[in-house]
């Protein structure tokens, strides 16, 4: 067994499989695992990608520039997450750019093997898991138009810390530090540290680095 068997039984596309059937995914994905040192970037801007990936280790960070040039932090994906995954499946030329924010371990996966016809039942699981996978990310995408569409800087972290308390309770660790955190939320450094220490002195919050407890209930 490999030694990321049990992260993989985490993740959508494996869960509910015995050794053999993640064995044969892995091999059906083509899957090839890569380390990638802390600052090194995994893709080149503009050009297809032929693969989505599967974190195992560290951290990896997606950007993308808007029309002005400014960089936009899109995601922050942790050990057991996947990012690029639409890019790779629609072969369109990657808008984005793929950076280790850590030192990190990515477990590379071709989907191509999902467009032959006709399906093999196997086959058909698979895709139906990797749709699965497409509709979450699609949710995931909806939480950041939510706290981006805030018109204040208030109103996005509200949102921020809203969509986080829901799904690990009134304590949790964002997987950004403040420049990548501001970055995320279309501020600047300067910017979000005050508005965080104002929500420190008014009770709302309490915070140690990127670790933040919701000390009353936040707005609707």
């Amino acid at each position: 067994m490999v030694w990321y068997d049990p992260l993989l039984q985490r993740h959508m596309l494996f869960s509910g499989m015995e050794e053999a059937e993640r064995r044969e995914t892995l091999a059906f994905f083509n899957a090839q695992e890569r380390h990638y040192e802390k600052g090194a970037y995994l893709n080149r801007i503009s050009f297809p990608l032929a693969c989505f990936g599967l974190v195992l280790r560290g951290t990896i960070q997606v950007f993308m520039d808007d029309i002005q040039g400014d960089q936009m932090l899109m995601a922050s994906v942790g050990p057991g997450e996947t990012f690029a995954e639409s890019i790779c499946y629609l072969e369109i030329d990657a808008p984005v750019y793929i950076r280790a924010a850590t030192d990190a371990d990515v477990l590379w996966l071709n989907p191509a093997a999902l467009k032959a016809q006709p399906f093999s039942p196997f086959a058909a699981g698979l895709n139906r898991r990797f749709t699965a996978m497409l509709a979450r990310r699609t949710l995931s995408m909806n939480d950041r138009i939510q706290i981006l569409s805030k018109n204040t800087l208030r109103g996005k972290l509200m949102a921020f810390f809203s969509q986080y308390a829901q799904k690990e309770g009134a304590s949790f660790t964002v997987p950004f530090d403040r420049q990548h955190m501001a970055i995320y939320l279309g501020t600047d450094r300067s910017a979000l540290s005050r508005e965080l220490s104002r929500m420190r002195r008014e009770g709302i919050i309490e915070y140690e680095k990127n670790h933040f407890s919701i000390l009353r209930p936040l707005p609707e």
